[in-house]
C-alpha cells in the first residue's frame, strides 16, 4: 500500500472553476446581462477596440467594462473618459482571470444597469485560454505585427474562442503577415469561429464588429 496520496491539483481546480462558471453564466443569464471575454496578447490594441466598440454601441445599450491587469490603472482611466461604466481589477500577479474573479469584478461593477460587459482579460495568450471565465462568449484579437503563426503556437486560445478579430489591418501592408493562411490556420483549430478583420485605429471593420455583437447580445437577452 502506498503511503503517500496523490492529488490532481490542476485538474481539480479547474473542475471547480468550470462550476463556478457555469453557475455565473446562469446568473448573468437571469439578468439578461451579456458577458464578453475580450483576450489577447499586450499591445495588440485591447484597449482601444473596446473604445470603438463602446462608441458604436452606446447608443443602442448600457455598456460596462472590466479591466484587468496585473498592475496600473490606465486602462481603467481611459475607458472612463468614454462614460462607461469600468472597474479596474488588480490581479496580483496572476496572467489570468477565473469565474471567482469576474464574480467579484461584476459585484464590483454593478450589472443591474448594464446590458453588456466587456471583460478586457489580462495580455496573454496562455493563462487566459485556460479559465472559463462564465462568460457568454469569447474574443480574441491578433494583430498584424504579432505574425500569421500564432495559431501555430497558441492553438487553445484560438480552439476556445468564438470571434477573432484581425487588428492593425491599415498596417498589413508593412509586415509579412498572410491573412489567408490564418484564416486557413484557425478554421482547421475551430470551423466555426467568426474571422473580422478590423482596424481600432482607423475603424475599418468595426460596424461588423459591434453588428456581430449586437446580434449576440440580443440572442442572450432573448433566449
Amino acid at each position: 500500500m502506498d503511503a503517500y496520496k496523490v492529488l490532481e491539483i490542476k485538474k481539480s481546480v479547474f473542475e471547480n472553476n468550470d462550476r463556478q462558471a457555469d453557475l455565473l453564466r446562469e446568473e448573468l443569464k437571469k439578468d439578461e446581462t451579456f458577458l464578453l471575454n475580450l483576450m489577447s496578447s499586450p499591445g495588440s490594441g485591447k484597449t482601444t477596440t473596446v473604445l470603438r466598440t463602446i462608441e458604436a454601441l452606446k447608443d443602442q445599450m448600457r455598456i460596462g467594462v472590466l479591466e484587468a491587469d496585473i498592475d496600473s490603472e490606465v486602462d481603467a482611466s481611459t475607458v472612463a473618459k468614454t462614460g462607461a461604466k469600468v472597474i479596474q481589477l488588480h490581479t496580483g500577479g496572476m496572467c489570468h482571470l477565473d469565474a471567482g474573479m469576474t464574480k467579484q469584478g461584476l459585484l464590483g461593477l454593478g450589472t443591474e444597469d448594464v446590458d453588456l460587459v466587456i471583460l478586457e482579460n489580462v495580455g496573454n495568450l496562455v493563462c487566459p485560454a485556460e479559465f472559463d471565465t462564465g462568460a457568454s462568449k469569447n474574443a480574441m484579437i491578433l494583430s498584424v505585427p504579432e505574425g500569421d503563426d500564432k495559431p501555430l503556437k497558441y492553438p487553445l486560445m484560438f480552439t476556445i474562442v468564438d470571434v477573432l478579430l484581425i487588428n492593425k489591418i491599415d498596417a498589413i501592408a508593412n509586415f509579412d503577415f498572410d491573412f489567408e493562411a490564418v484564416k486557413d490556420r484557425v478554421r482547421k483549430l475551430n470551423p466555426n469561429i467568426k474571422v473580422i478583420p478590423i482596424s481600432a485605429k482607423t475603424g475599418e471593420g468595426i460596424k461588423e464588429w459591434a453588428e456581430w455583437l449586437r446580434t449576440e447580445v440580443k440572442d442572450w437577452q432573448s433566449k
